[in-house]
């Protein structure tokens, strides 16, 4: 199967060379064309679609006027009225740091008129009320008589009620979250809540050179080993009173992940030690606040928190997918924990749930089970276990599914094969074809192609990346390389997929040839290859990657001396490795905001992956950049905002302490006030351009055009 793969780069190759006079018939994009928006006509837009009204009707925004407006469409006819909100569409926001309720009738209401800002303001299920946070003090309001209720009186710079603790909300709760740690009940009775005590968090400052003096941001930042914030789950009544605590140990080493309730309103709390290793979920007596425990997991490296847990009708169960086989699976449980049945299984994952039919007894999820490098839709019978595929092709699907399951819209492409929309039945059925993002002028362009290659690791593990080849190939010619990575765990970036900025055209006619690689722990090889990666977060990674890279020297259209490697965050961290641990193979480097030593990085993440420091010294010695320092060659870029409040600058700050401390050359750019990434769009084009000023000056080693100035 690989020979065909590298056949299949090489015929690319045989291609520029042999066809030329095709080529010459067809035209090269243009700078503007790339860079600055004008029309090519290689794209076609395809429907907006915003959702489903209904089962069988589907939200089309289509332009007018100007502006958009909202269409149903019948999914059977294909025609469309307009649509407007239905009548539960009341909100809330907030405004000057007050919060504003517009009712479905579309009448606004000042709800508050405080001077301190209140925060995530969320309606509760029967619209009643809405729960917000106010100077880290967890209220609601009645809608109807603008009654406010305080739940909590405790609030301060270390104490938290409804709104997370940092290490919570960007590891566990999520960033989607917005720092909102509170939770109605399916009855709108009772709030469920965290409460945070960061009193023996470390501080961590980040400084801002604004003004004349500067100042400190300080964050309760919990690095690798540190103390963790004390945690509390409660459930009160809406009407407010003595809050109900959960029946665990504020000061024991823990987590608490993501609550779920029960559609009969019961509190379900996940829990884990602090190894990450062992998973509970308990129910909690709205009462007492006694527990009982209803699940149990345990794996020899990590388990990851749930984030859905959807409920079958008439306390059939709940489902749950697991990875704890070492592939991530579907399971049916009983209500009182016990397994019914596994649902699914293979060397295959499971990406995620959709849909549950409780009617049919059928349950709708997305998998990578025909090749992991693409996603399908799938049933699987609740009665049966048969599995049922329901989309069609050697295409990636992205799919939006009808509320009741009766139909779905896929996004289907590959790396040939620009965007398509189709619109099925849950038969799989094509009901009707709904857009082709391939324009009229598509065919008039040379455009170079993307292919899908395998490697093999030192230990035998086939690994997938893609290579855009240059246009325009010349016989003998050896081009530099250009790899972009991301490479944490689960996360992986090679996918049979059409993904063609036109940027990538601009360096593939320039003469670049780019690379995105998946290492073992990207999830190509699902949590059996994750678990490759315990208690030494980095180093299989890189040395996959230096395989990779290996075998793309050995190949006669590329030059050895030109092996670049760039990515941010993690993908920032694998390039520092790869020019360091990696340096025989890798020669220029672009990092961003990268962490350089697992010291340095918050608890949860880490030590999911690392254990503490304490408990695998080994470990963190092996995996960081800074104790490769002295194997540094080549040349690396080193970019770091000075906010950065995830991955800190310090990280940077001792490689290149390091680096100047060992004689080494390398280049450092700092982006004062950005945070991780850049927020703005001046430090973005600045960043980009200065990137591309990287790339001609030494792997082109041409002259930048004045065209980018």
């Amino acid at each position: 199967m690989h020979t065909k793969h590298y056949w299949s780069v090489c015929f690319t190759v045989l291609c520029a060379t042999s066809f030329t006079l095709k080529a010459q018939e067809k035209k090269d994009l243009t700078f503007r064309q790339i860079f600055k928006g004008e029309a090519t006509g290689l794209y076609q837009p395809l429907p907006v679609i915003r959702g489903w009204a209904d089962d069988t009707h589907y939200i089309e925004m289509r332009p007018e006027n100007g502006s958009a407006r909202a269409w149903k469409v019948d999914v059977k006819t294909g025609s469309a009225t307009p649509y407007s909100t239905p009548p539960e569409g009341a909100s809330v926001e907030t405004r000057n740091n007050n919060i504003f309720y517009t009712a479905a009738d579309g009448m606004e209401t000042q709800l508050t008129a405080d001077s301190a800002e209140e925060k995530n303001p969320t309606l509760s299920p029967d619209g009643k009320y809405v729960a917000f946070t106010r100077n880290n003090d967890l209220y609601s309001i009645e809608i109807a008589t603008h009654k406010e209720i305080r739940y909590t009186t405790d609030g301060s710079d270390v104490a938290y009620n409804g709104w997370a603790s940092w290490v919570y909300y960007e590891e566990i709760l999520g960033r989607s979250s917005r720092y909102r740690a509170f939770w109605w009940s399916p009855d709108s009775r009772r709030l469920a809540y965290m409460h945070f005590n960061d009193s023996k968090v470390p501080v961590f400052p980040i400084y801002s050179e604004k003004g004349q003096h500067g100042y400190l941001e300080n964050t309760r930042y919990p690095k690798a080993g540190d103390t963790n914030p004390a945690v509390r789950v409660g459930m009160v009544s809406v009407e407010g009173g003595n809050t109900v605590w959960a029946d665990f140990n504020e000061n024991d080493d823990q987590y608490f992940g993501p609550p779920f309730f029960t559609p009969e309103g019961h509190l379900w709390i996940q829990w884990k030690p602090r190894k990450q290793d062992h998973l509970k979920i308990y129910e909690i007596d709205p009462q007492t606040g006694a527990k009982k425990e209803i699940y149990d997991e345990k794996q020899s490296t990590w388990i990851d928190w749930y984030f859905t847990l959807p409920f079958l009708e008439n306390g059939k169960g709940f489902l749950l997918q697991s990875d704890k086989s070492g592939w991530s699976h579907l399971y049916w449980y009983n209500m009182d924990g016990s397994l019914n049945k596994q649902l699914t299984s293979g060397k295959w994952s499971v990406k995620q749930f959709d849909y549950v039919d409780n009617k049919q007894q059928l349950v709708y999820f997305t998998a990578r089970k025909e090749a992991s490098t693409r996603t399908d839709y799938y049933q699987v019978s609740l009665k049966t276990g048969v599995i049922t595929r329901l989309t069609f092709g050697e295409y990636m699907h992205t799919i939006s599914a009808s509320p009741g399951g009766s139909y779905f819209i896929t996004t289907y492409s590959n790396l040939s094969t620009p965007a398509r929309m189709t619109l099925l039945n849950n038969k799989g059925k094509v009901i009707r074809e709904l857009g082709n993002s391939k324009g009229n002028q598509f065919d008039q362009y040379n455009l170079a192609g993307t292919t899908l290659q395998y490697y093999k690791t030192r230990d035998g593990l086939e690994l997938p990346m893609t290579i855009t080849m240059p246009l325009h190939m010349q016989p003998g010619k050896k081009y530099p390389v250009l790899i972009s990575i991301y490479g944490g765990p689960g996360a992986g970036t090679v996918y049979d997929t059409w993904k063609q900025p036109l940027t990538s055209q601009w360096w593939a006619e320039e003469g670049v040839i780019q690379v995105a690689i998946d290492n073992r722990s990207s999830g190509q090889l699902g949590k059996m290859g994750m678990n490759y990666i315990y208690r030494q977060l980095g180093r299989y990674e890189i040395e996959d990657y230096m395989d990779a890279a290996t075998w793309l020297r050995s190949q006669p259209w590329a030059d050895p001396s030109k092996i670049c490697i760039t990515g941010g965050s993690f993908g920032g961290y694998m390039t520092c490795m790869a020019l360091t641990y990696g340096a025989d193979v890798f020669t220029h480097g672009i990092a961003n905001y990268a962490v350089t030593d697992w010291h340095l990085y918050d608890s949860h993440y880490t030590e999911r992956y690392m254990n503490t420091p304490a408990e695998n010294p080994e470990g963190y010695k092996t995996t960081s950049v800074l104790n490769y320092a002295d194997k540094y060659k080549g040349l690396i870029r080193i970019i770091h905002g000075t906010m950065d409040d995830n991955v800190h600058m310090q990280n940077s700050i001792q490689l290149v302490d390091k680096l100047e401390n060992l004689g080494k050359h390398f280049e450092f750019m700092v982006y004062p006030g950005e945070r991780h990434g850049w927020r703005t769009s001046i430090k973005s084009r600045h960043s980009d351009n200065e990137i591309y000023r990287f790339i001609y000056r030494y792997l082109l080693e041409k002259p930048f055009p004045q065209e980018f100035e």
